[in-house]
């Protein structure tokens, strides 16, 4: 294993949160690597716990719309707060695990204990003295796969992870099947027909099994082949063709397991391999084990790690769904804030890098998520604002796509701009692969048709008023939660109209386009900084982690330093008075994000700073919420990545921006793989005097080249390499 590609540790991991991860974007498994008894949490993306949000419903207020914007164009600042059906917070359901493996073997010798995980396979390896564990999930096959070298295994199913709820109603068997055994553990939630079916087949190469209910015990056996598999569903299930299926997979012999990783390790590996960082870091600290890594904040080898596992970890959770809070793994039954997927900023830096870092993979499992749920957004949008066309929920479970999660101090039902933000990472795949995706196509006419609806309001100079407003997850420093033309607000109306007219030339896109027009400027603030609140009046809360003001900057290219100077000078402003409020990871990626836009390298470091010095990183290099590795989330694992490319590349569908926000920290290094959004594919390498650019496009474009020297027009030819040779940068 290259290092730079994985990550090891010296001992098994002794909390959950450091267990080393693998997983196919459906099921997930977390594993401890501990010889005496291991435990390989098994995890799948569609289980959620009920909890009264399977039958809530979206808020019918449609008709209370015009009374409310009354109040609120006069002068009442605290209207919005009324805007409810009276209803208690409803969360969605919660992500949960379904159960661990438990293996064990309790004459383990500990000498030469290593554990590590392969990113460019997937492959979780534990080994000691007489033991060792192999661990994958298959991208190929859909199941997780096991094989332990151990003279001596008891193999059981345990449901009673943390928090598991004592009223589950469970139940397990075990048959024998040949010289294999077959464990089956069945779990209904209560009150509810909404079931689990955990099946795992234990198959043996020589020795033989003994079935000691619920589990198995070998004896003898050279090795053991585990394939297991989880399946969500009402009523009784029929095991018989997923216990088949585990069956024709193992294939009754001892290269089953070789077959199965080849399969898998051919689309995996082709996904992970795509992009690469290095970082000129030392050799020496290459090859230290991650805990001792993450106690050197400021080493390149750190960051080329993180980067790695950033990429390795996004791709592992993005499959059925895109990564959730925790991604797709979790070994407690109580994770925090539901483990949902939250539209309102944290699912969107997740996959941030999914179109640069050549990661279609995460693109598609966003624009599934998307589509099974695009109906609800269409009710969200008739029954809160009694308009055509869809509005996104802030949050959802992956069941329902429906605004229900909304209380006074988080008004999510008011916020508009979700639908375009979450359509973004799509259109930069078009960009990216020289395409229009119908189903993307169609939902941002579904956008633009709310708009048509919604924008009717006016100010006094007969621009258009969006209102209510609402900029996630603050307020008004003068004003209630519900207010007037916030800044993220406009810019996601301007950005959803003009792309949907991109999109649908003809006179959809003439209506379209005037509409945008009709939108008022963002306001620049007594403080000279982009106001959150373009309406006149409303002032600034500048202690908060979401930078959701910010969006026109970042993720858009809205408002930059080229185009538009004077506010890009005062979206810096905004950014300089921002606070950091309760050190929430992914409020310091987002600010290094929108610093990266804005040129400013020294900030990005800073912002980096604050995440690799605050100690967010467990062992198995996925991250947590806030300092001191405080509650489990993939907010600063998967957004990472992003952050590291924003700093050294920058595209739009015609400009290309070379080494914009470099810290000094990181003199010379290698960025291979990334795609821009012009359709090339683009390998940089950087030093403190000269800087190398090698694009290969697939298109022919002219652009705009960016760099520290200067600007100059670029001709690119589709199939024709073309080398940058930058003395200055």
């Amino acid at each position: 294993m290259n290092i730079v590609h994985g990550t090891w540790e010296p001992l098994p991991a002794a909390r959950w949160e450091d267990g080393f991860l693998s997983g196919n974007g459906h099921h997930g498994a977390l594993v401890f690597g501990d010889p005496n008894d291991e435990r390989v949490v098994v995890t799948h993306h569609t289980l959620v716990r009920p909890n009264g949000g399977e039958q809530a419903r979206p808020p019918q207020l449609a008709a209370e719309l015009p009374a409310l914007q009354d109040r609120l164009l006069a002068g009442d600042l605290h209207a919005a707060e009324s805007f409810t059906d009276g209803r208690d917070l409803q969360w969605v359901q919660p992500f949960h695990p379904a159960f661990q493996v438990r293996l064990r073997h309790p004459r383990a010798d500990s000498r030469g204990y290593r554990r590590s995980v392969d990113f460019t396979t997937g492959v979780a390896h534990a080994e000691c003295e007489g033991w060792s564990s192999r661990v994958f999930v298959s991208r190929a096959d859909g199941v997780v796969v096991q094989r332990v070298e151990a003279a001596d295994l008891v193999v059981g199913l345990d449901h009673r992870l943390t928090g598991a709820p004592d009223t589950l109603v469970v139940g397990q068997s075990i048959v024998r099947a040949g010289d294999a055994a077959l464990l089956t553990l069945r779990v209904r939630h209560p009150d509810s027909d909404r079931r689990y079916t955990g099946i795992t087949l234990v198959v043996p190469t020589g020795g033989r099994t003994a079935l000691v209910p619920p589990g198995a015990h070998v004896t003898g056996a050279e090795s053991v082949l585990l394939l297991t598999r989880v399946v969500r569903h009402t009523g009784e299930l029929d095991t018989t063709p997923h216990t088949r299926a585990l069956r024709e997979l193992a294939a009754g012999d001892e290269e089953s397991y070789d077959r199965l990783l080849d399969r898998h390790t051919a689309l995996h590996r082709t996904a992970y391999e795509r992009v690469t960082l290095d970082l000129d870091a030392d050799p020496a600290e290459r090859a230290l084990p991650g805990s001792e890594l993450l106690a050197r904040p400021g080493s390149p080898a750190l960051l080329e790690r993180l980067f790695a596992a950033g990429r390795y970890h996004l791709l592992s959770a993005s499959g059925l769904f895109p990564p959730r809070l925790v991604g797709l793994w979790t070994g407690d039954w109580n994770t925090a804030w539901a483990g949902a997927f939250t539209n309102d900023a944290n699912l969107n830096l997740q996959t941030a890098s999914a179109a640069a870092a050549a990661l279609p993979e995460v693109t598609a499992a966003h624009a599934s998520l998307i589509r099974r749920q695009l109906p609800d957004w269409a009710e969200n949008a008739r029954a809160v604002l009694g308009a055509r066309g869809v509005v996104a929920p802030a949050h959802t479970d992956g069941d329902s796509g429906l605004t229900y999660h909304f209380s006074r101090e988080y008004p999510l039902h008011l916020w508009t701009a979700g639908a375009d933000w979450l359509l973004k990472p799509l259109v930069d795949h078009d960009e990216t692969d020289g395409t229009r995706d119908p189903h993307t196509a169609h939902a941002l006419a579904q956008v633009a048709l709310f708009y048509e609806d919604f924008l009717t309001r006016t100010d006094e100079e007969g621009r258009l008023v969006v209102v209510p407003s609402y900029s996630p997850e603050n307020r008004p420093a003068n004003a209630s939660w519900g207010a007037i033309n916030a800044a993220m607000d406009l810019s996601a109306a301007r950005h959803a109209l003009l792309t949907a007219a991109d999109y649908h030339p003809g006179p959809d896109a003439d209506r379209w386009r005037a509409l945008a027009d009709r939108l008022p400027p963002h306001r620049i603030n007594a403080d000279g900084a982009l106001a959150e609140w373009a309406w006149p009046g409303l002032d600034d809360t500048y202690d908060h982690r979401h930078l959701s003001h910010l969006y026109g900057v970042w993720p858009l290219d809205e408002i930059n330093p080229y185009d538009t100077p004077d506010l890009a000078a005062a979206a810096h402003r905004a950014l300089e008075l921002r606070g950091a409020e309760n050190d929430s990871a992914h409020g310091h990626l987002h600010h290094a994000l929108v610093a990266a836009r804005l040129r400013d390298g020294e900030r990005v470091a800073h912002a980096l700073g604050q995440v690799l010095k605050g100690d967010f990183f467990h062992n198995s290099l996925m991250s947590a919420h806030y300092p001191n590795r405080d509650v489990y989330n993939a907010d600063a694992a998967h957004t990472l990545p992003a952050v590291l490319i924003e700093m050294l590349v920058q595209s739009t569908p015609d400009r290309l921006v070379l080494l914009p926000a470099l810290p000094t920290a990181y003199p010379k290094g290698r960025l291979l793989g990334i795609r821009t959004r012009f359709g090339a594919e683009l390998d940089l390498a950087w030093s403190p005097h000269e800087a190398t650019a090698v694009l290969r496009p697939t298109r022919s474009h002219r652009v705009e080249l960016r760099t520290s020297s200067g600007t100059r027009p670029l001709d690119l030819v589709a199939g024709e390499d073309h080398v940058l040779a930058l003395g200055a940068w």
